[in-house]
């Protein structure tokens, strides 16, 4: 008697990753917002660099990659990993055209920093704390217009300032006119022109969380000491000249895993 034997082979289910990718077509100095669905926390490669995904709850993950204006627009791609799954979603990085403007600073303004400044700069930068405490759009930090917006090309004395862009958007505002935070923080950073802060001048760094810092350049008074947790509208400052300064204003900066991204579609789109 001869017994015919019937095998199934069984396959699981596909676990694919699922992302969801805003802006779908984002320009120079756009943020990019990669929500995954899946079961452990993914890790993202994006021109050349590794950035990390932080728990949204039901097995969804975000993570924030930033663009400026130094990297070249074009075909890029992001690569998601998440245990044996892996998956690369193409995205065009569009062009954008930033204005060329020339700055002349006086006497005693013109100084290049110290490494003391700009190491402190650059640790603030650095700052990926897990927490996020931003809820919401980010709202203005001066009631001033404004005069100088984000990416701007500068010539210095005359001097073009190569590798350089604007980091931020300047509000023009009277000398001790209120600054207030544009979303919940942690100051981390306190910067003072009698301390060597001789380019930012007087200034705070606020840490939102998730690598997402702003800063506050050229203060008349910092109204805040390192380790507060100020909330969205609470004063932390006054508008100066302090640093390298032609004229009293607020430059406002925001860093998502420490390059200096556009401020202006955090205050339109909420990165929730």
């Amino acid at each position: 008697m001869v017994v015919a034997l019937s095998i199934v082979f069984l396959t699981a289910p596909s676990r694919a990753l699922q992302a969801q990718i805003t802006p779908r077509s984002p320009a120079l100095g756009d943020t990019i917002s990669v929500i995954t669905q899946s079961q452990t926390a993914p890790t993202i490669r994006f021109n050349g660099k590794t950035y990390p995904s932080f728990d949204l709850g039901n097995n969804r993950y975000r993570s924030l990659l930033p663009t400026t204006p130094l990297d070249r627009p074009g075909r890029l791609s992001i690569q998601i990993s998440a245990g044996t799954d892996t998956q690369t979603i193409p995205i065009t990085l569009r062009n954008r055209s930033f204005p060329t403007q020339s700055i002349w600073l006086p006497p005693g303004k013109d100084d290049n920093g110290s490494d003391y400044e700009f190491d402190r700069i650059d640790a603030f930068k650095a700052i990926v704390s897990p927490e996020k405490l931003w809820s919401g759009k980010f709202a203005r930090p001066s009631q001033g217009g404004v005069t100088a917006g984000y990416g701007i090309r500068r010539y210095y004395n005359g001097v073009f300032a190569k590798d350089y862009y604007h980091r931020g958007i300047d509000y023009a505002g009277g000398y001790g006119s209120a600054i207030v935070a544009p979303a919940a923080g942690r100051v981390v950073l306190i910067g003072r022109e009698s301390q060597g802060f001789k380019v930012h001048g007087n200034c705070v760094g606020l840490d939102h969380g998730q690598g997402v810092e702003t800063i506050y350049i050229h203060m008349s008074r910092i109204d805040v000491k390192e380790g507060d947790v100020v909330r969205p509208g609470q004063r932390i400052g006054a508008i100066g000249a302090t640093g390298a300064a032609t004229g009293s204003h607020l430059h406002w900066g925001l860093f998502v895993h420490g390059a200096a991204v556009d401020p202006t579609p955090w205050r339109t789109n909420p990165f929730e």
